[in-house]
């Protein structure tokens, strides 16, 4: 498997992943934009389909989208392989819902205080009520994907939501545990977070009328890009700031998440060594963080696991062969450079 090869030397990016002039966000999804615009106004108007008594913490849990990555996937996979409509909207929410139902149970479990610079719903609203709120973001957009004149749409999502569940419980359950291998550690990343992006980009592309070979296609890049997307925001975890992330960091650590960073590291360790860092893991406290961070740097664990990312984006790229030409797979392409590029600052942050 390409993505557990690992180069113990820094790695040189692939000119098709890194552009000579800095991408930016509103760069690659400016064609969207309208159609994002769209999904905020849903997402806000479902806040009357809670009780009254809760909206106002659905309103709390909705506002809070971030830059929308999974509806920018629904539109560009449209764009690429067809034409949208308003059914794209209601896909776009009904993943977001599904998306910030699962950030919502993550910062119960991580006991995260920050998400998207404001406090998280669990540490506003406690504990309670964030794990209910939760079930009812995840019923809300199973109930809305039951309106479609099929029943594909609804059991794709039920389908998806059930893999993200099922790797959240797998993660869990894997937390602390050091015969953890880099297959099921992968497993799970596509799991809890391939599979929403690539359901963004097959129903996408599926309401779109493309073609079964470029649903397949567009479905292969979103897992790609989505396993990808969670290597980078392990490595945020460990090698961010908090300042630049806008979230609480050095969660995986305090729960004893086994990140690929930390499997790249406990490969690399002398026996001696290696033990420690599990009895950090095992006993976690803040005080072995700086040990902790400056065996990565010996041990270059940023940079190999950069070079896994960077072949998991090498192979979203590729999928795009079988995408028409356009602007549209241009900005899917696009992202891939910007992934890479968000990681690479990575290494210039402080650890």
């Amino acid at each position: 498997m390409l993505a557990t090869e690992h180069s113990a030397h820094a790695v040189s990016h692939s000119p098709r992943l890194i552009s000579a002039t800095p991408l930016t966000w509103r760069q690659i999804a400016d064609s969207t934009e309208p159609f994002l615009d769209a999904v905020r106004r849903e997402l806000a108007a479902q806040i009357k389909e809670f009780d009254g008594g809760i909206a106002g913490y659905a309103e709390y849990a909705l506002a809070n989208q971030g830059k929308q990555l999974r509806p920018t996937l629904v539109a560009l996979s449209a764009q690429a392989a067809g034409t949208m409509t308003d059914a794209h909207v209601l896909v776009a929410v009904i993943i977001e819902m599904v998306h910030l139902a699962t950030l919502v149970h993550d910062d119960v479990i991580d006991e995260a205080d920050m998400r998207r610079r404001q406090p998280t719903l669990a540490a506003h609203c406690g504990n309670e009520i964030s794990v209910l709120l939760g079930d009812c973001l995840f019923a809300q957009a199973l109930t809305l994907a039951a309106t479609f004149p099929t029943s594909d749409i609804c059991r794709a999502v039920a389908g998806a939501t059930k893999t993200v569940c099922t790797g959240e419980i797998l993660q869990t359950r894997l937390e602390k545990d050091f015969e953890l291998t880099r297959a099921d550690y992968f497993k799970v990343l596509r799991m809890k977070t391939g599979e929403l992006f690539a359901l963004s980009c097959e129903l996408g592309a599926q309401l779109g009328g493309a073609q079964a070979a470029q649903q397949r296609a567009l479905r292969h890049y979103g897992m790609a890009l989505g396993t990808a997307y969670q290597i980078f925001d392990d490595c945020l975890d460990l090698f961010g700031t908090e300042t630049a992330a806008g979230k609480s960091l050095g969660t995986d650590l305090a729960k004893g998440k086994l990140t690929l960073p930390m499997l790249i590291l406990m490969d690399r360790l002398p026996p001696t060594q290696r033990a420690r860092v599990q009895g950090f893991v095992r006993h976690w406290d803040a005080a072995y963080l700086p040990q902790v961070m400056a065996l990565h740097r010996e041990q270059r664990t940023l940079e190999a696991s950069r070079h896994c990312m960077e072949r998991y984006l090498a192979e979203a790229l590729q999928t795009l062969d079988a995408v028409p030409p356009g602007e549209s797979r241009s900005a899917l392409a696009e992202l891939t450079g910007y992934l890479a590029q968000q990681t690479d600052m990575l290494g210039q942050s402080p650890a």
